[in-house]
């Protein structure tokens, strides 16, 4: 059915990304599928987060480890942006286009009256994106 499945991954919110990740890998041993995990990063390290140069290594290693931990295939694609946050969701769907993803599988948090007045990147996604999309809280 899915032969590739993009998981975009935010490296310093792992732990929230624990439903995602174990649905995109069920669903990857299940199709044999690639899972290509899309890391879009930016300029401004913090204390929880390393400078830009270092991140396509990170985002490589997690990648491996996630592959070698449940024998499924993984590529890492990390993208620099400018402004992470804002544009993350058009870039999300820029690449499933241009790697000819399948299905995308992303983390979301559980909307609040916040999410009425600002869009969340997986309510965006899911509404524009010409491929399905499968939303794990």
């Amino acid at each position: 059915m899915f032969s590739k499945i993009l998981v975009p991954i935010d490296l310093y919110n792992l732990n929230d990304l624990s439903g995602a990740l174990a649905a995109a890998t069920q669903l990857a041993k299940s199709n044999n599928a690639e899972i290509v995990f899309l890391g879009v990063y930016g300029n401004l390290p913090t204390d929880a987060v390393p400078p830009a140069h270092e991140y396509p290594a990170e985002l490589k290693s997690f990648s491996d480890k996630l592959a070698s931990a449940n024998g499924v295939t993984t590529t890492s694609v990390p993208v620099f942006s400018h402004d992470p946050q804002a544009e993350l969701a058009s870039t999300l769907l820029s690449m499933a286009a241009d790697l000819r993803a399948e299905v995308i599988v992303m983390a979301s948090h559980i909307p609040d009256w916040v999410d009425h007045i600002y869009r969340s990147n997986a309510g965006y996604v899911a509404n524009h994106a010409p491929i399905s999309v499968f939303v794990v809280r």
